[in-house]
């Protein structure tokens, strides 16, 4: 469910499409056992045609104390590294960190790499865009192998 909530949160943000987020849920899907306790989730999801519906349930049926913080965050950077690179604006990217780290679940804001979304577009009100995209490129590679 990790990466379903990755692609909730993006997509309550504007930063990813419904065809992304439904292909992602059906390469769980397909992958996931029957008998797997998250078969019955993926399984609703498949069903449900609302996506405000979907990210909702997304984010209502995840157990917050037992996310794989790892899996979370490798998910997450490789996705926003994507968006950053393909990314015109380095101020509206920041503004959007900002947003989406608002999003997060709260146990997840104030740890890294995660907590640097909510300071990387400091730099930017004294104009120093080198040193906003050094922070956001900083955090975007914080789980390179």
């Amino acid at each position: 469910m990790e990466e379903l909530l990755i692609y909730a949160i993006l997509l309550y943000e504007e930063l990813a499409t419904e065809n992304e987020y439904n292909k992602r849920l059906d390469e769980l899907f397909l992958s996931t056992p029957e008998n797997d306790d998250l078969f019955n989730d993926l399984l609703y999801l498949e069903w449900e045609t609302d996506i405000k519906k979907a990210i909702i349930y997304v984010r209502t049926h995840i157990d917050y104390n037992n996310l794989d913080i790892d899996l979370f965050g490798k998910v997450l950077m490789r996705k926003l590294k994507e968006i950053y690179e393909n990314h015109l604006d380095i101020r509206e990217f920041a503004s959007r960190m900002f947003h989406l780290w608002e999003g997060l679940p709260g146990n997840l804001q104030n740890i890294e790499p995660f907590w640097t979304l909510s300071y990387a577009d400091d730099p930017l009100s004294w104009g120093d865009e080198e040193q906003t995209r050094y922070i956001f490129e900083r955090m975007l590679s914080y789980y390179r192998d």
